[in-house]
């Protein structure tokens, strides 16, 4: 990416940043003109800015209804029925489809006038459209520890940024930065990297100028724990990075959240003025801003490069690393990026200490995690857990399988297809699903049914690659549209497959690509491959599968 635009967008900051501009902009020619002089940037990467994003210049933008095509809604087959209901009041052209609104819990999900609806909002139709916004939505919060980590309610905000002014007027910054350090918390966005590790190295850089964003793209779908903590507990998150921007030296602190959440954008807000009204910071010589910045429609900025570029209005595109953001990240400056859950659990690290902390879990996980349960089990929702908890203890505390399941997808699209014969090996830890074969990820998790084609699942998440990938890695790029058309000539009946060539095409952008996209979906593919290949034999050439026997025997 061109550190020229980055620079020529840091010229008018955060507060009239470029992104948001090219969002109101709505693709008009003339606004993008004239944004294009504004910011002294040619017109060619204005538009193609644009065009990076589903709601201003994608296929769907400004639809008057959306859809949700998200692998749980898809596995839960409730959106035949929810468009059907749609088509009675608007025209299909009117209708355009979001992948995850996070309503996996009770699926059926969609979207009018910028609000979410789930499960039976659909039969209430005409309500919704004479105006009513408030959805019935409910979803069970469960912990299973003994004292809880996130999901403790916050009742007082303002006595829960006390031990923020007590930190400061009892512990140097050093003291501060070790406590989270010894926690062991990693990242836990799916990466699973030092959380104190990454804070010290934008510590220890020297700028003018440093920035803390938290990543609350929560696009995976079967995902809604950040959707949960941004709703409910907001101040935690916003805690850990008033925190991490204490450490760092940082004066901003921005909140990157998708556009289809608005109700985590609207509390969040709220969050960020009752915080503003406490004037916390007066007393010491620190200043530091919250700022929201409302994503458009792209799946790609979970990745945080592309997520930095995004908020300097650039197309968002992976970046090649080393530098990384804690050396060179948002407008080129030093920049702490973690997800939502991370930050959030900063305030019960510091507030009861690391030792504590790193006790729950086993050794390199440590601390909590928080599950997305969809409804595939009889008691979706959120689930807190120690790391290292088995995963069959949770189906158990979920009340087990609400219909006959085959497997689970953990993790989100890039994440593990989990047979439920491997349940009772696997606990909820990094290190656990990386030895079998699995990952660990965001730890969403959806259950896929019996009655579920697998092969057809396959293509879901080829297809959702190839519309999701930035475009910058041919592996990426090519690979998921190549293995999207693969699987969906054999479904057709058009072609059969070649294995070795599949398992090639598999190699290649799991070598290959930039990111965890391209480089992550032949995961859930090659568990496909491992554990269902009997229920997909008839899609291959049996002569591929006949050669691959010999080889490997």
């Amino acid at each position: 990416m061109s550190e020229n635009l980055s620079s020529l967008s840091r010229r008018k900051g955060l507060k009239d940043n470029l992104f948001e501009t090219l969002v109101q902009a709505k693709g008009d020619p003339v606004h993008l003109k004239k944004i294009a002089r504004d910011f002294k940037i040619g017109e060619s990467s204005v538009y193609g800015a644009s065009t990076a994003y589903d709601f201003i210049l994608g296929e769907n933008a400004d639809k008057k209804a959306y859809l949700c095509n998200g692998s749980s809604c898809l596995c839960a087959e409730t959106q035949d029925k929810v468009k059907h209901r749609l088509l009675a009041h608007f025209d299909s052209d009117e209708i355009g489809h979001v992948t995850c609104l996070g309503r996996c819990h009770e699926n059926a999900s969609f979207q009018i006038n910028g609000n979410n609806y789930s499960g039976e909002d659909i039969h209430r139709l005409d309500n919704i459209l004479e105006g009513a916004q408030d959805s019935g939505e409910n979803y069970l919060v469960e912990c299973a520890l003994e004292k809880p980590l996130l999901t403790e309610e916050i009742n007082d905000y303002s006595g829960y940024y006390h031990l923020f002014s007590r930190l400061t007027s009892e512990k140097n910054q050093s003291q501060i930065l070790q406590e989270i350090i010894d926690s062991g918390l990693r990242g836990r966005g799916g990466a699973g990297f030092p959380t104190g590790i990454k804070w010290q190295s934008c510590a220890n850089e020297n700028s003018d100028q440093k920035y803390i964003v938290c990543n609350a793209d929560e696009g995976d779908p079967g995902a809604f724990s950040d959707r949960y903590l941004l709703e409910q507990r907001p101040h935690a998150v916003l805690f850990g990075m008033l925190v991490a921007g204490y450490l760092a030296g940082a004066q901003w602190g921005v909140l990157y959240i998708r556009d289809e959440y608005p109700l985590s954008v609207s509390e969040t807000q709220k969050a960020i003025e009752e915080f503003e009204s406490l004037d916390l910071l007066a007393e010491i010589d620190f200043d530091f801003q919250f700022k929201i910045i409302r994503g458009a429609g792209a799946y790609i900025c979970g990745e945080e490069t592309a997520l930095l570029r995004s908020i300097e209005g650039n197309r968002p595109v992976v970046s090649v690393r080393p530098p990384f953001p804690t050396v060179k990240g948002l407008f080129g400056k030093p920049t702490i990026l973690n997800n939502v859950e991370t930050f959030a659990a900063i305030h019960w690290i510091l507030e009861n200490s690391a030792q504590a902390f790193a006790a729950l879990g086993n050794g390199r996980s440590t601390g909590s995690k928080l599950l997305s349960l969809d409804s595939c089990f009889n008691r979706p929702g959120i689930y807190e857990v120690a790391m290292s908890e088995k995963l069959s203890t949770i189906i158990d505390l979920a009340g087990g399988f609400s219909k006959p399941v085959k497997a689970l997808h953990i993790g989100g699209p890039l994440g593990g297809l989990v047979p439920v014969e491997k349940i009772n090996e696997l606990t909820i830890d990094f290190e656990s699903f990386q030895e079998q074969g699995f990952l660990l990820g965001h730890a969403s998790i959806i259950g896929i049914p019996e009655s579920q084609n697998i092969a057809e699942y396959i293509y879901h998440l080829f297809d959702f690659t190839a519309a999701e990938s930035c475009g910058k890695c041919f592996p990426c790029r090519l690979g998921a549209t190549r293995g999207k058309e693969m699987f969906r000539d054999a479904l057709k009946g058009e072609i059969q497959l070649d294995k070795q060539l599949l398992d090639d095409l598999l190699e290649t952008m799991e070598k290959g690509s930039l990111c965890a996209l391209g480089g992550g979906v032949p995961l859930p593919v090659k568990n496909a491959l491992q554990y269902f290949l009997p229920e997909m034999e008839t899609l291959f050439e049996p002569q591929s599968l006949n050669r691959i026997d010999v080889v490997e025997a």
